[in-house]
């Protein structure tokens, strides 16, 4: 089947996605005297900022079955999926236009280009997951066999990350708005995401919002497997793989039916 086809040359292409990874990294990062520090600098100032307004300035809480008494502890560990998911749709909205050089002068694989930013994203992240495991283990009470749910949650962020930045990447060829969309979409979807708080601090009202945002489950879950040393909900599970197969195929076909036209519009 065609469909299958395409999936499967995204596996046998690991060679190319490597450089594609490393040519990425090395734009953004080499010849900066800070080099990849500035990919953690950026979100711990986010993150002391936030604690500052949220937690001193507004006095909210952390939540009692949070697993700490750190707000920015709490902050940061919710905050994590999210960083990966909102920088790899964010910048690979724009990507193919950036590399529109290889797309139209060579039989290039134009779908490797988002797949290589949510792995050149990975990086940052893994840096910044890191950090949290060592702030966990000084000012928190220590990590647990729950840590262990997190290999999987990264797997399914990449499914939906990737299948969302296929699509978004695929309309900005033809609509050149669509980036700045993504980029208005995104913030509405951020704070709509429980990242300051958790689930039962919403309004009762208003909770249906969260618990139908997939990232919800990531969100919890990270902040299972660091803070709170519990599993995530089977629920939350089933509902966030389910989510992020359904985007991954459905951008992976919305891709290979618009990518026919990509050299001539570009």
């Amino acid at each position: 089947m065609p469909g299958t086809q395409f999936f499967r040359n995204l596996i046998e292409r690991r060679a190319l996605l490597y450089q594609l990874v490393r040519r990425d990294f090395e734009r953004r990062f080499v010849g900066s005297s800070g080099g990849w520090l500035w990919g953690v600098i950026h979100p711990l100032v986010l993150l002391l900022s936030w604690t500052f307004v949220f937690h001193f300035a507004m006095g909210s809480p952390v939540p009692k079955n949070a697993g700490t008494d750190s707000y920015t502890l709490f902050v940061f560990c919710g905050y994590l999926p999210w960083m990966l998911f909102q920088e790899t749709v964010q910048r690979s909205s724009t990507s193919l236009i950036e590399s529109s050089n290889l797309i139209t002068k060579t039989v290039f694989p134009s779908e490797m280009v988002p797949l290589s930013i949510f792995c050149s994203s990975l990086i940052s992240h893994g840096i910044s997951l890191v950090l949290a495991i060592l702030a966990v283990l000084v000012w928190g009470g220590g990590v647990g066999w729950s840590l262990l749910w997190l290999p999987l949650f990264v797997f399914l962020l990449a499914l939906l990350a990737t299948g969302l930045s296929w699509i978004v990447a695929a309309f900005q060829v033809y609509l050149r708005d669509t980036a700045q969309a993504v980029q208005v979409l995104l913030t509405l979807w951020f704070w709509v995401t429980p990242i300051f708080i958790e689930i039962g601090q919403v309004p009762e009202r208003l909770r249906w919002l969260p618990r139908l945002n997939p990232l919800t489950a990531f969100v919890q879950a990270y902040r299972g497997g660091l803070l709170s040393h519990t599993a995530p909900a089977w629920g939350d599970l089933l509902y966030a793989g389910a989510f992020s197969f359904a985007v991954f195929v459905a951008g992976g076909l919305i891709f290979r039916q618009l990518k026919r036209g990509f050299a001539d519009v570009l």
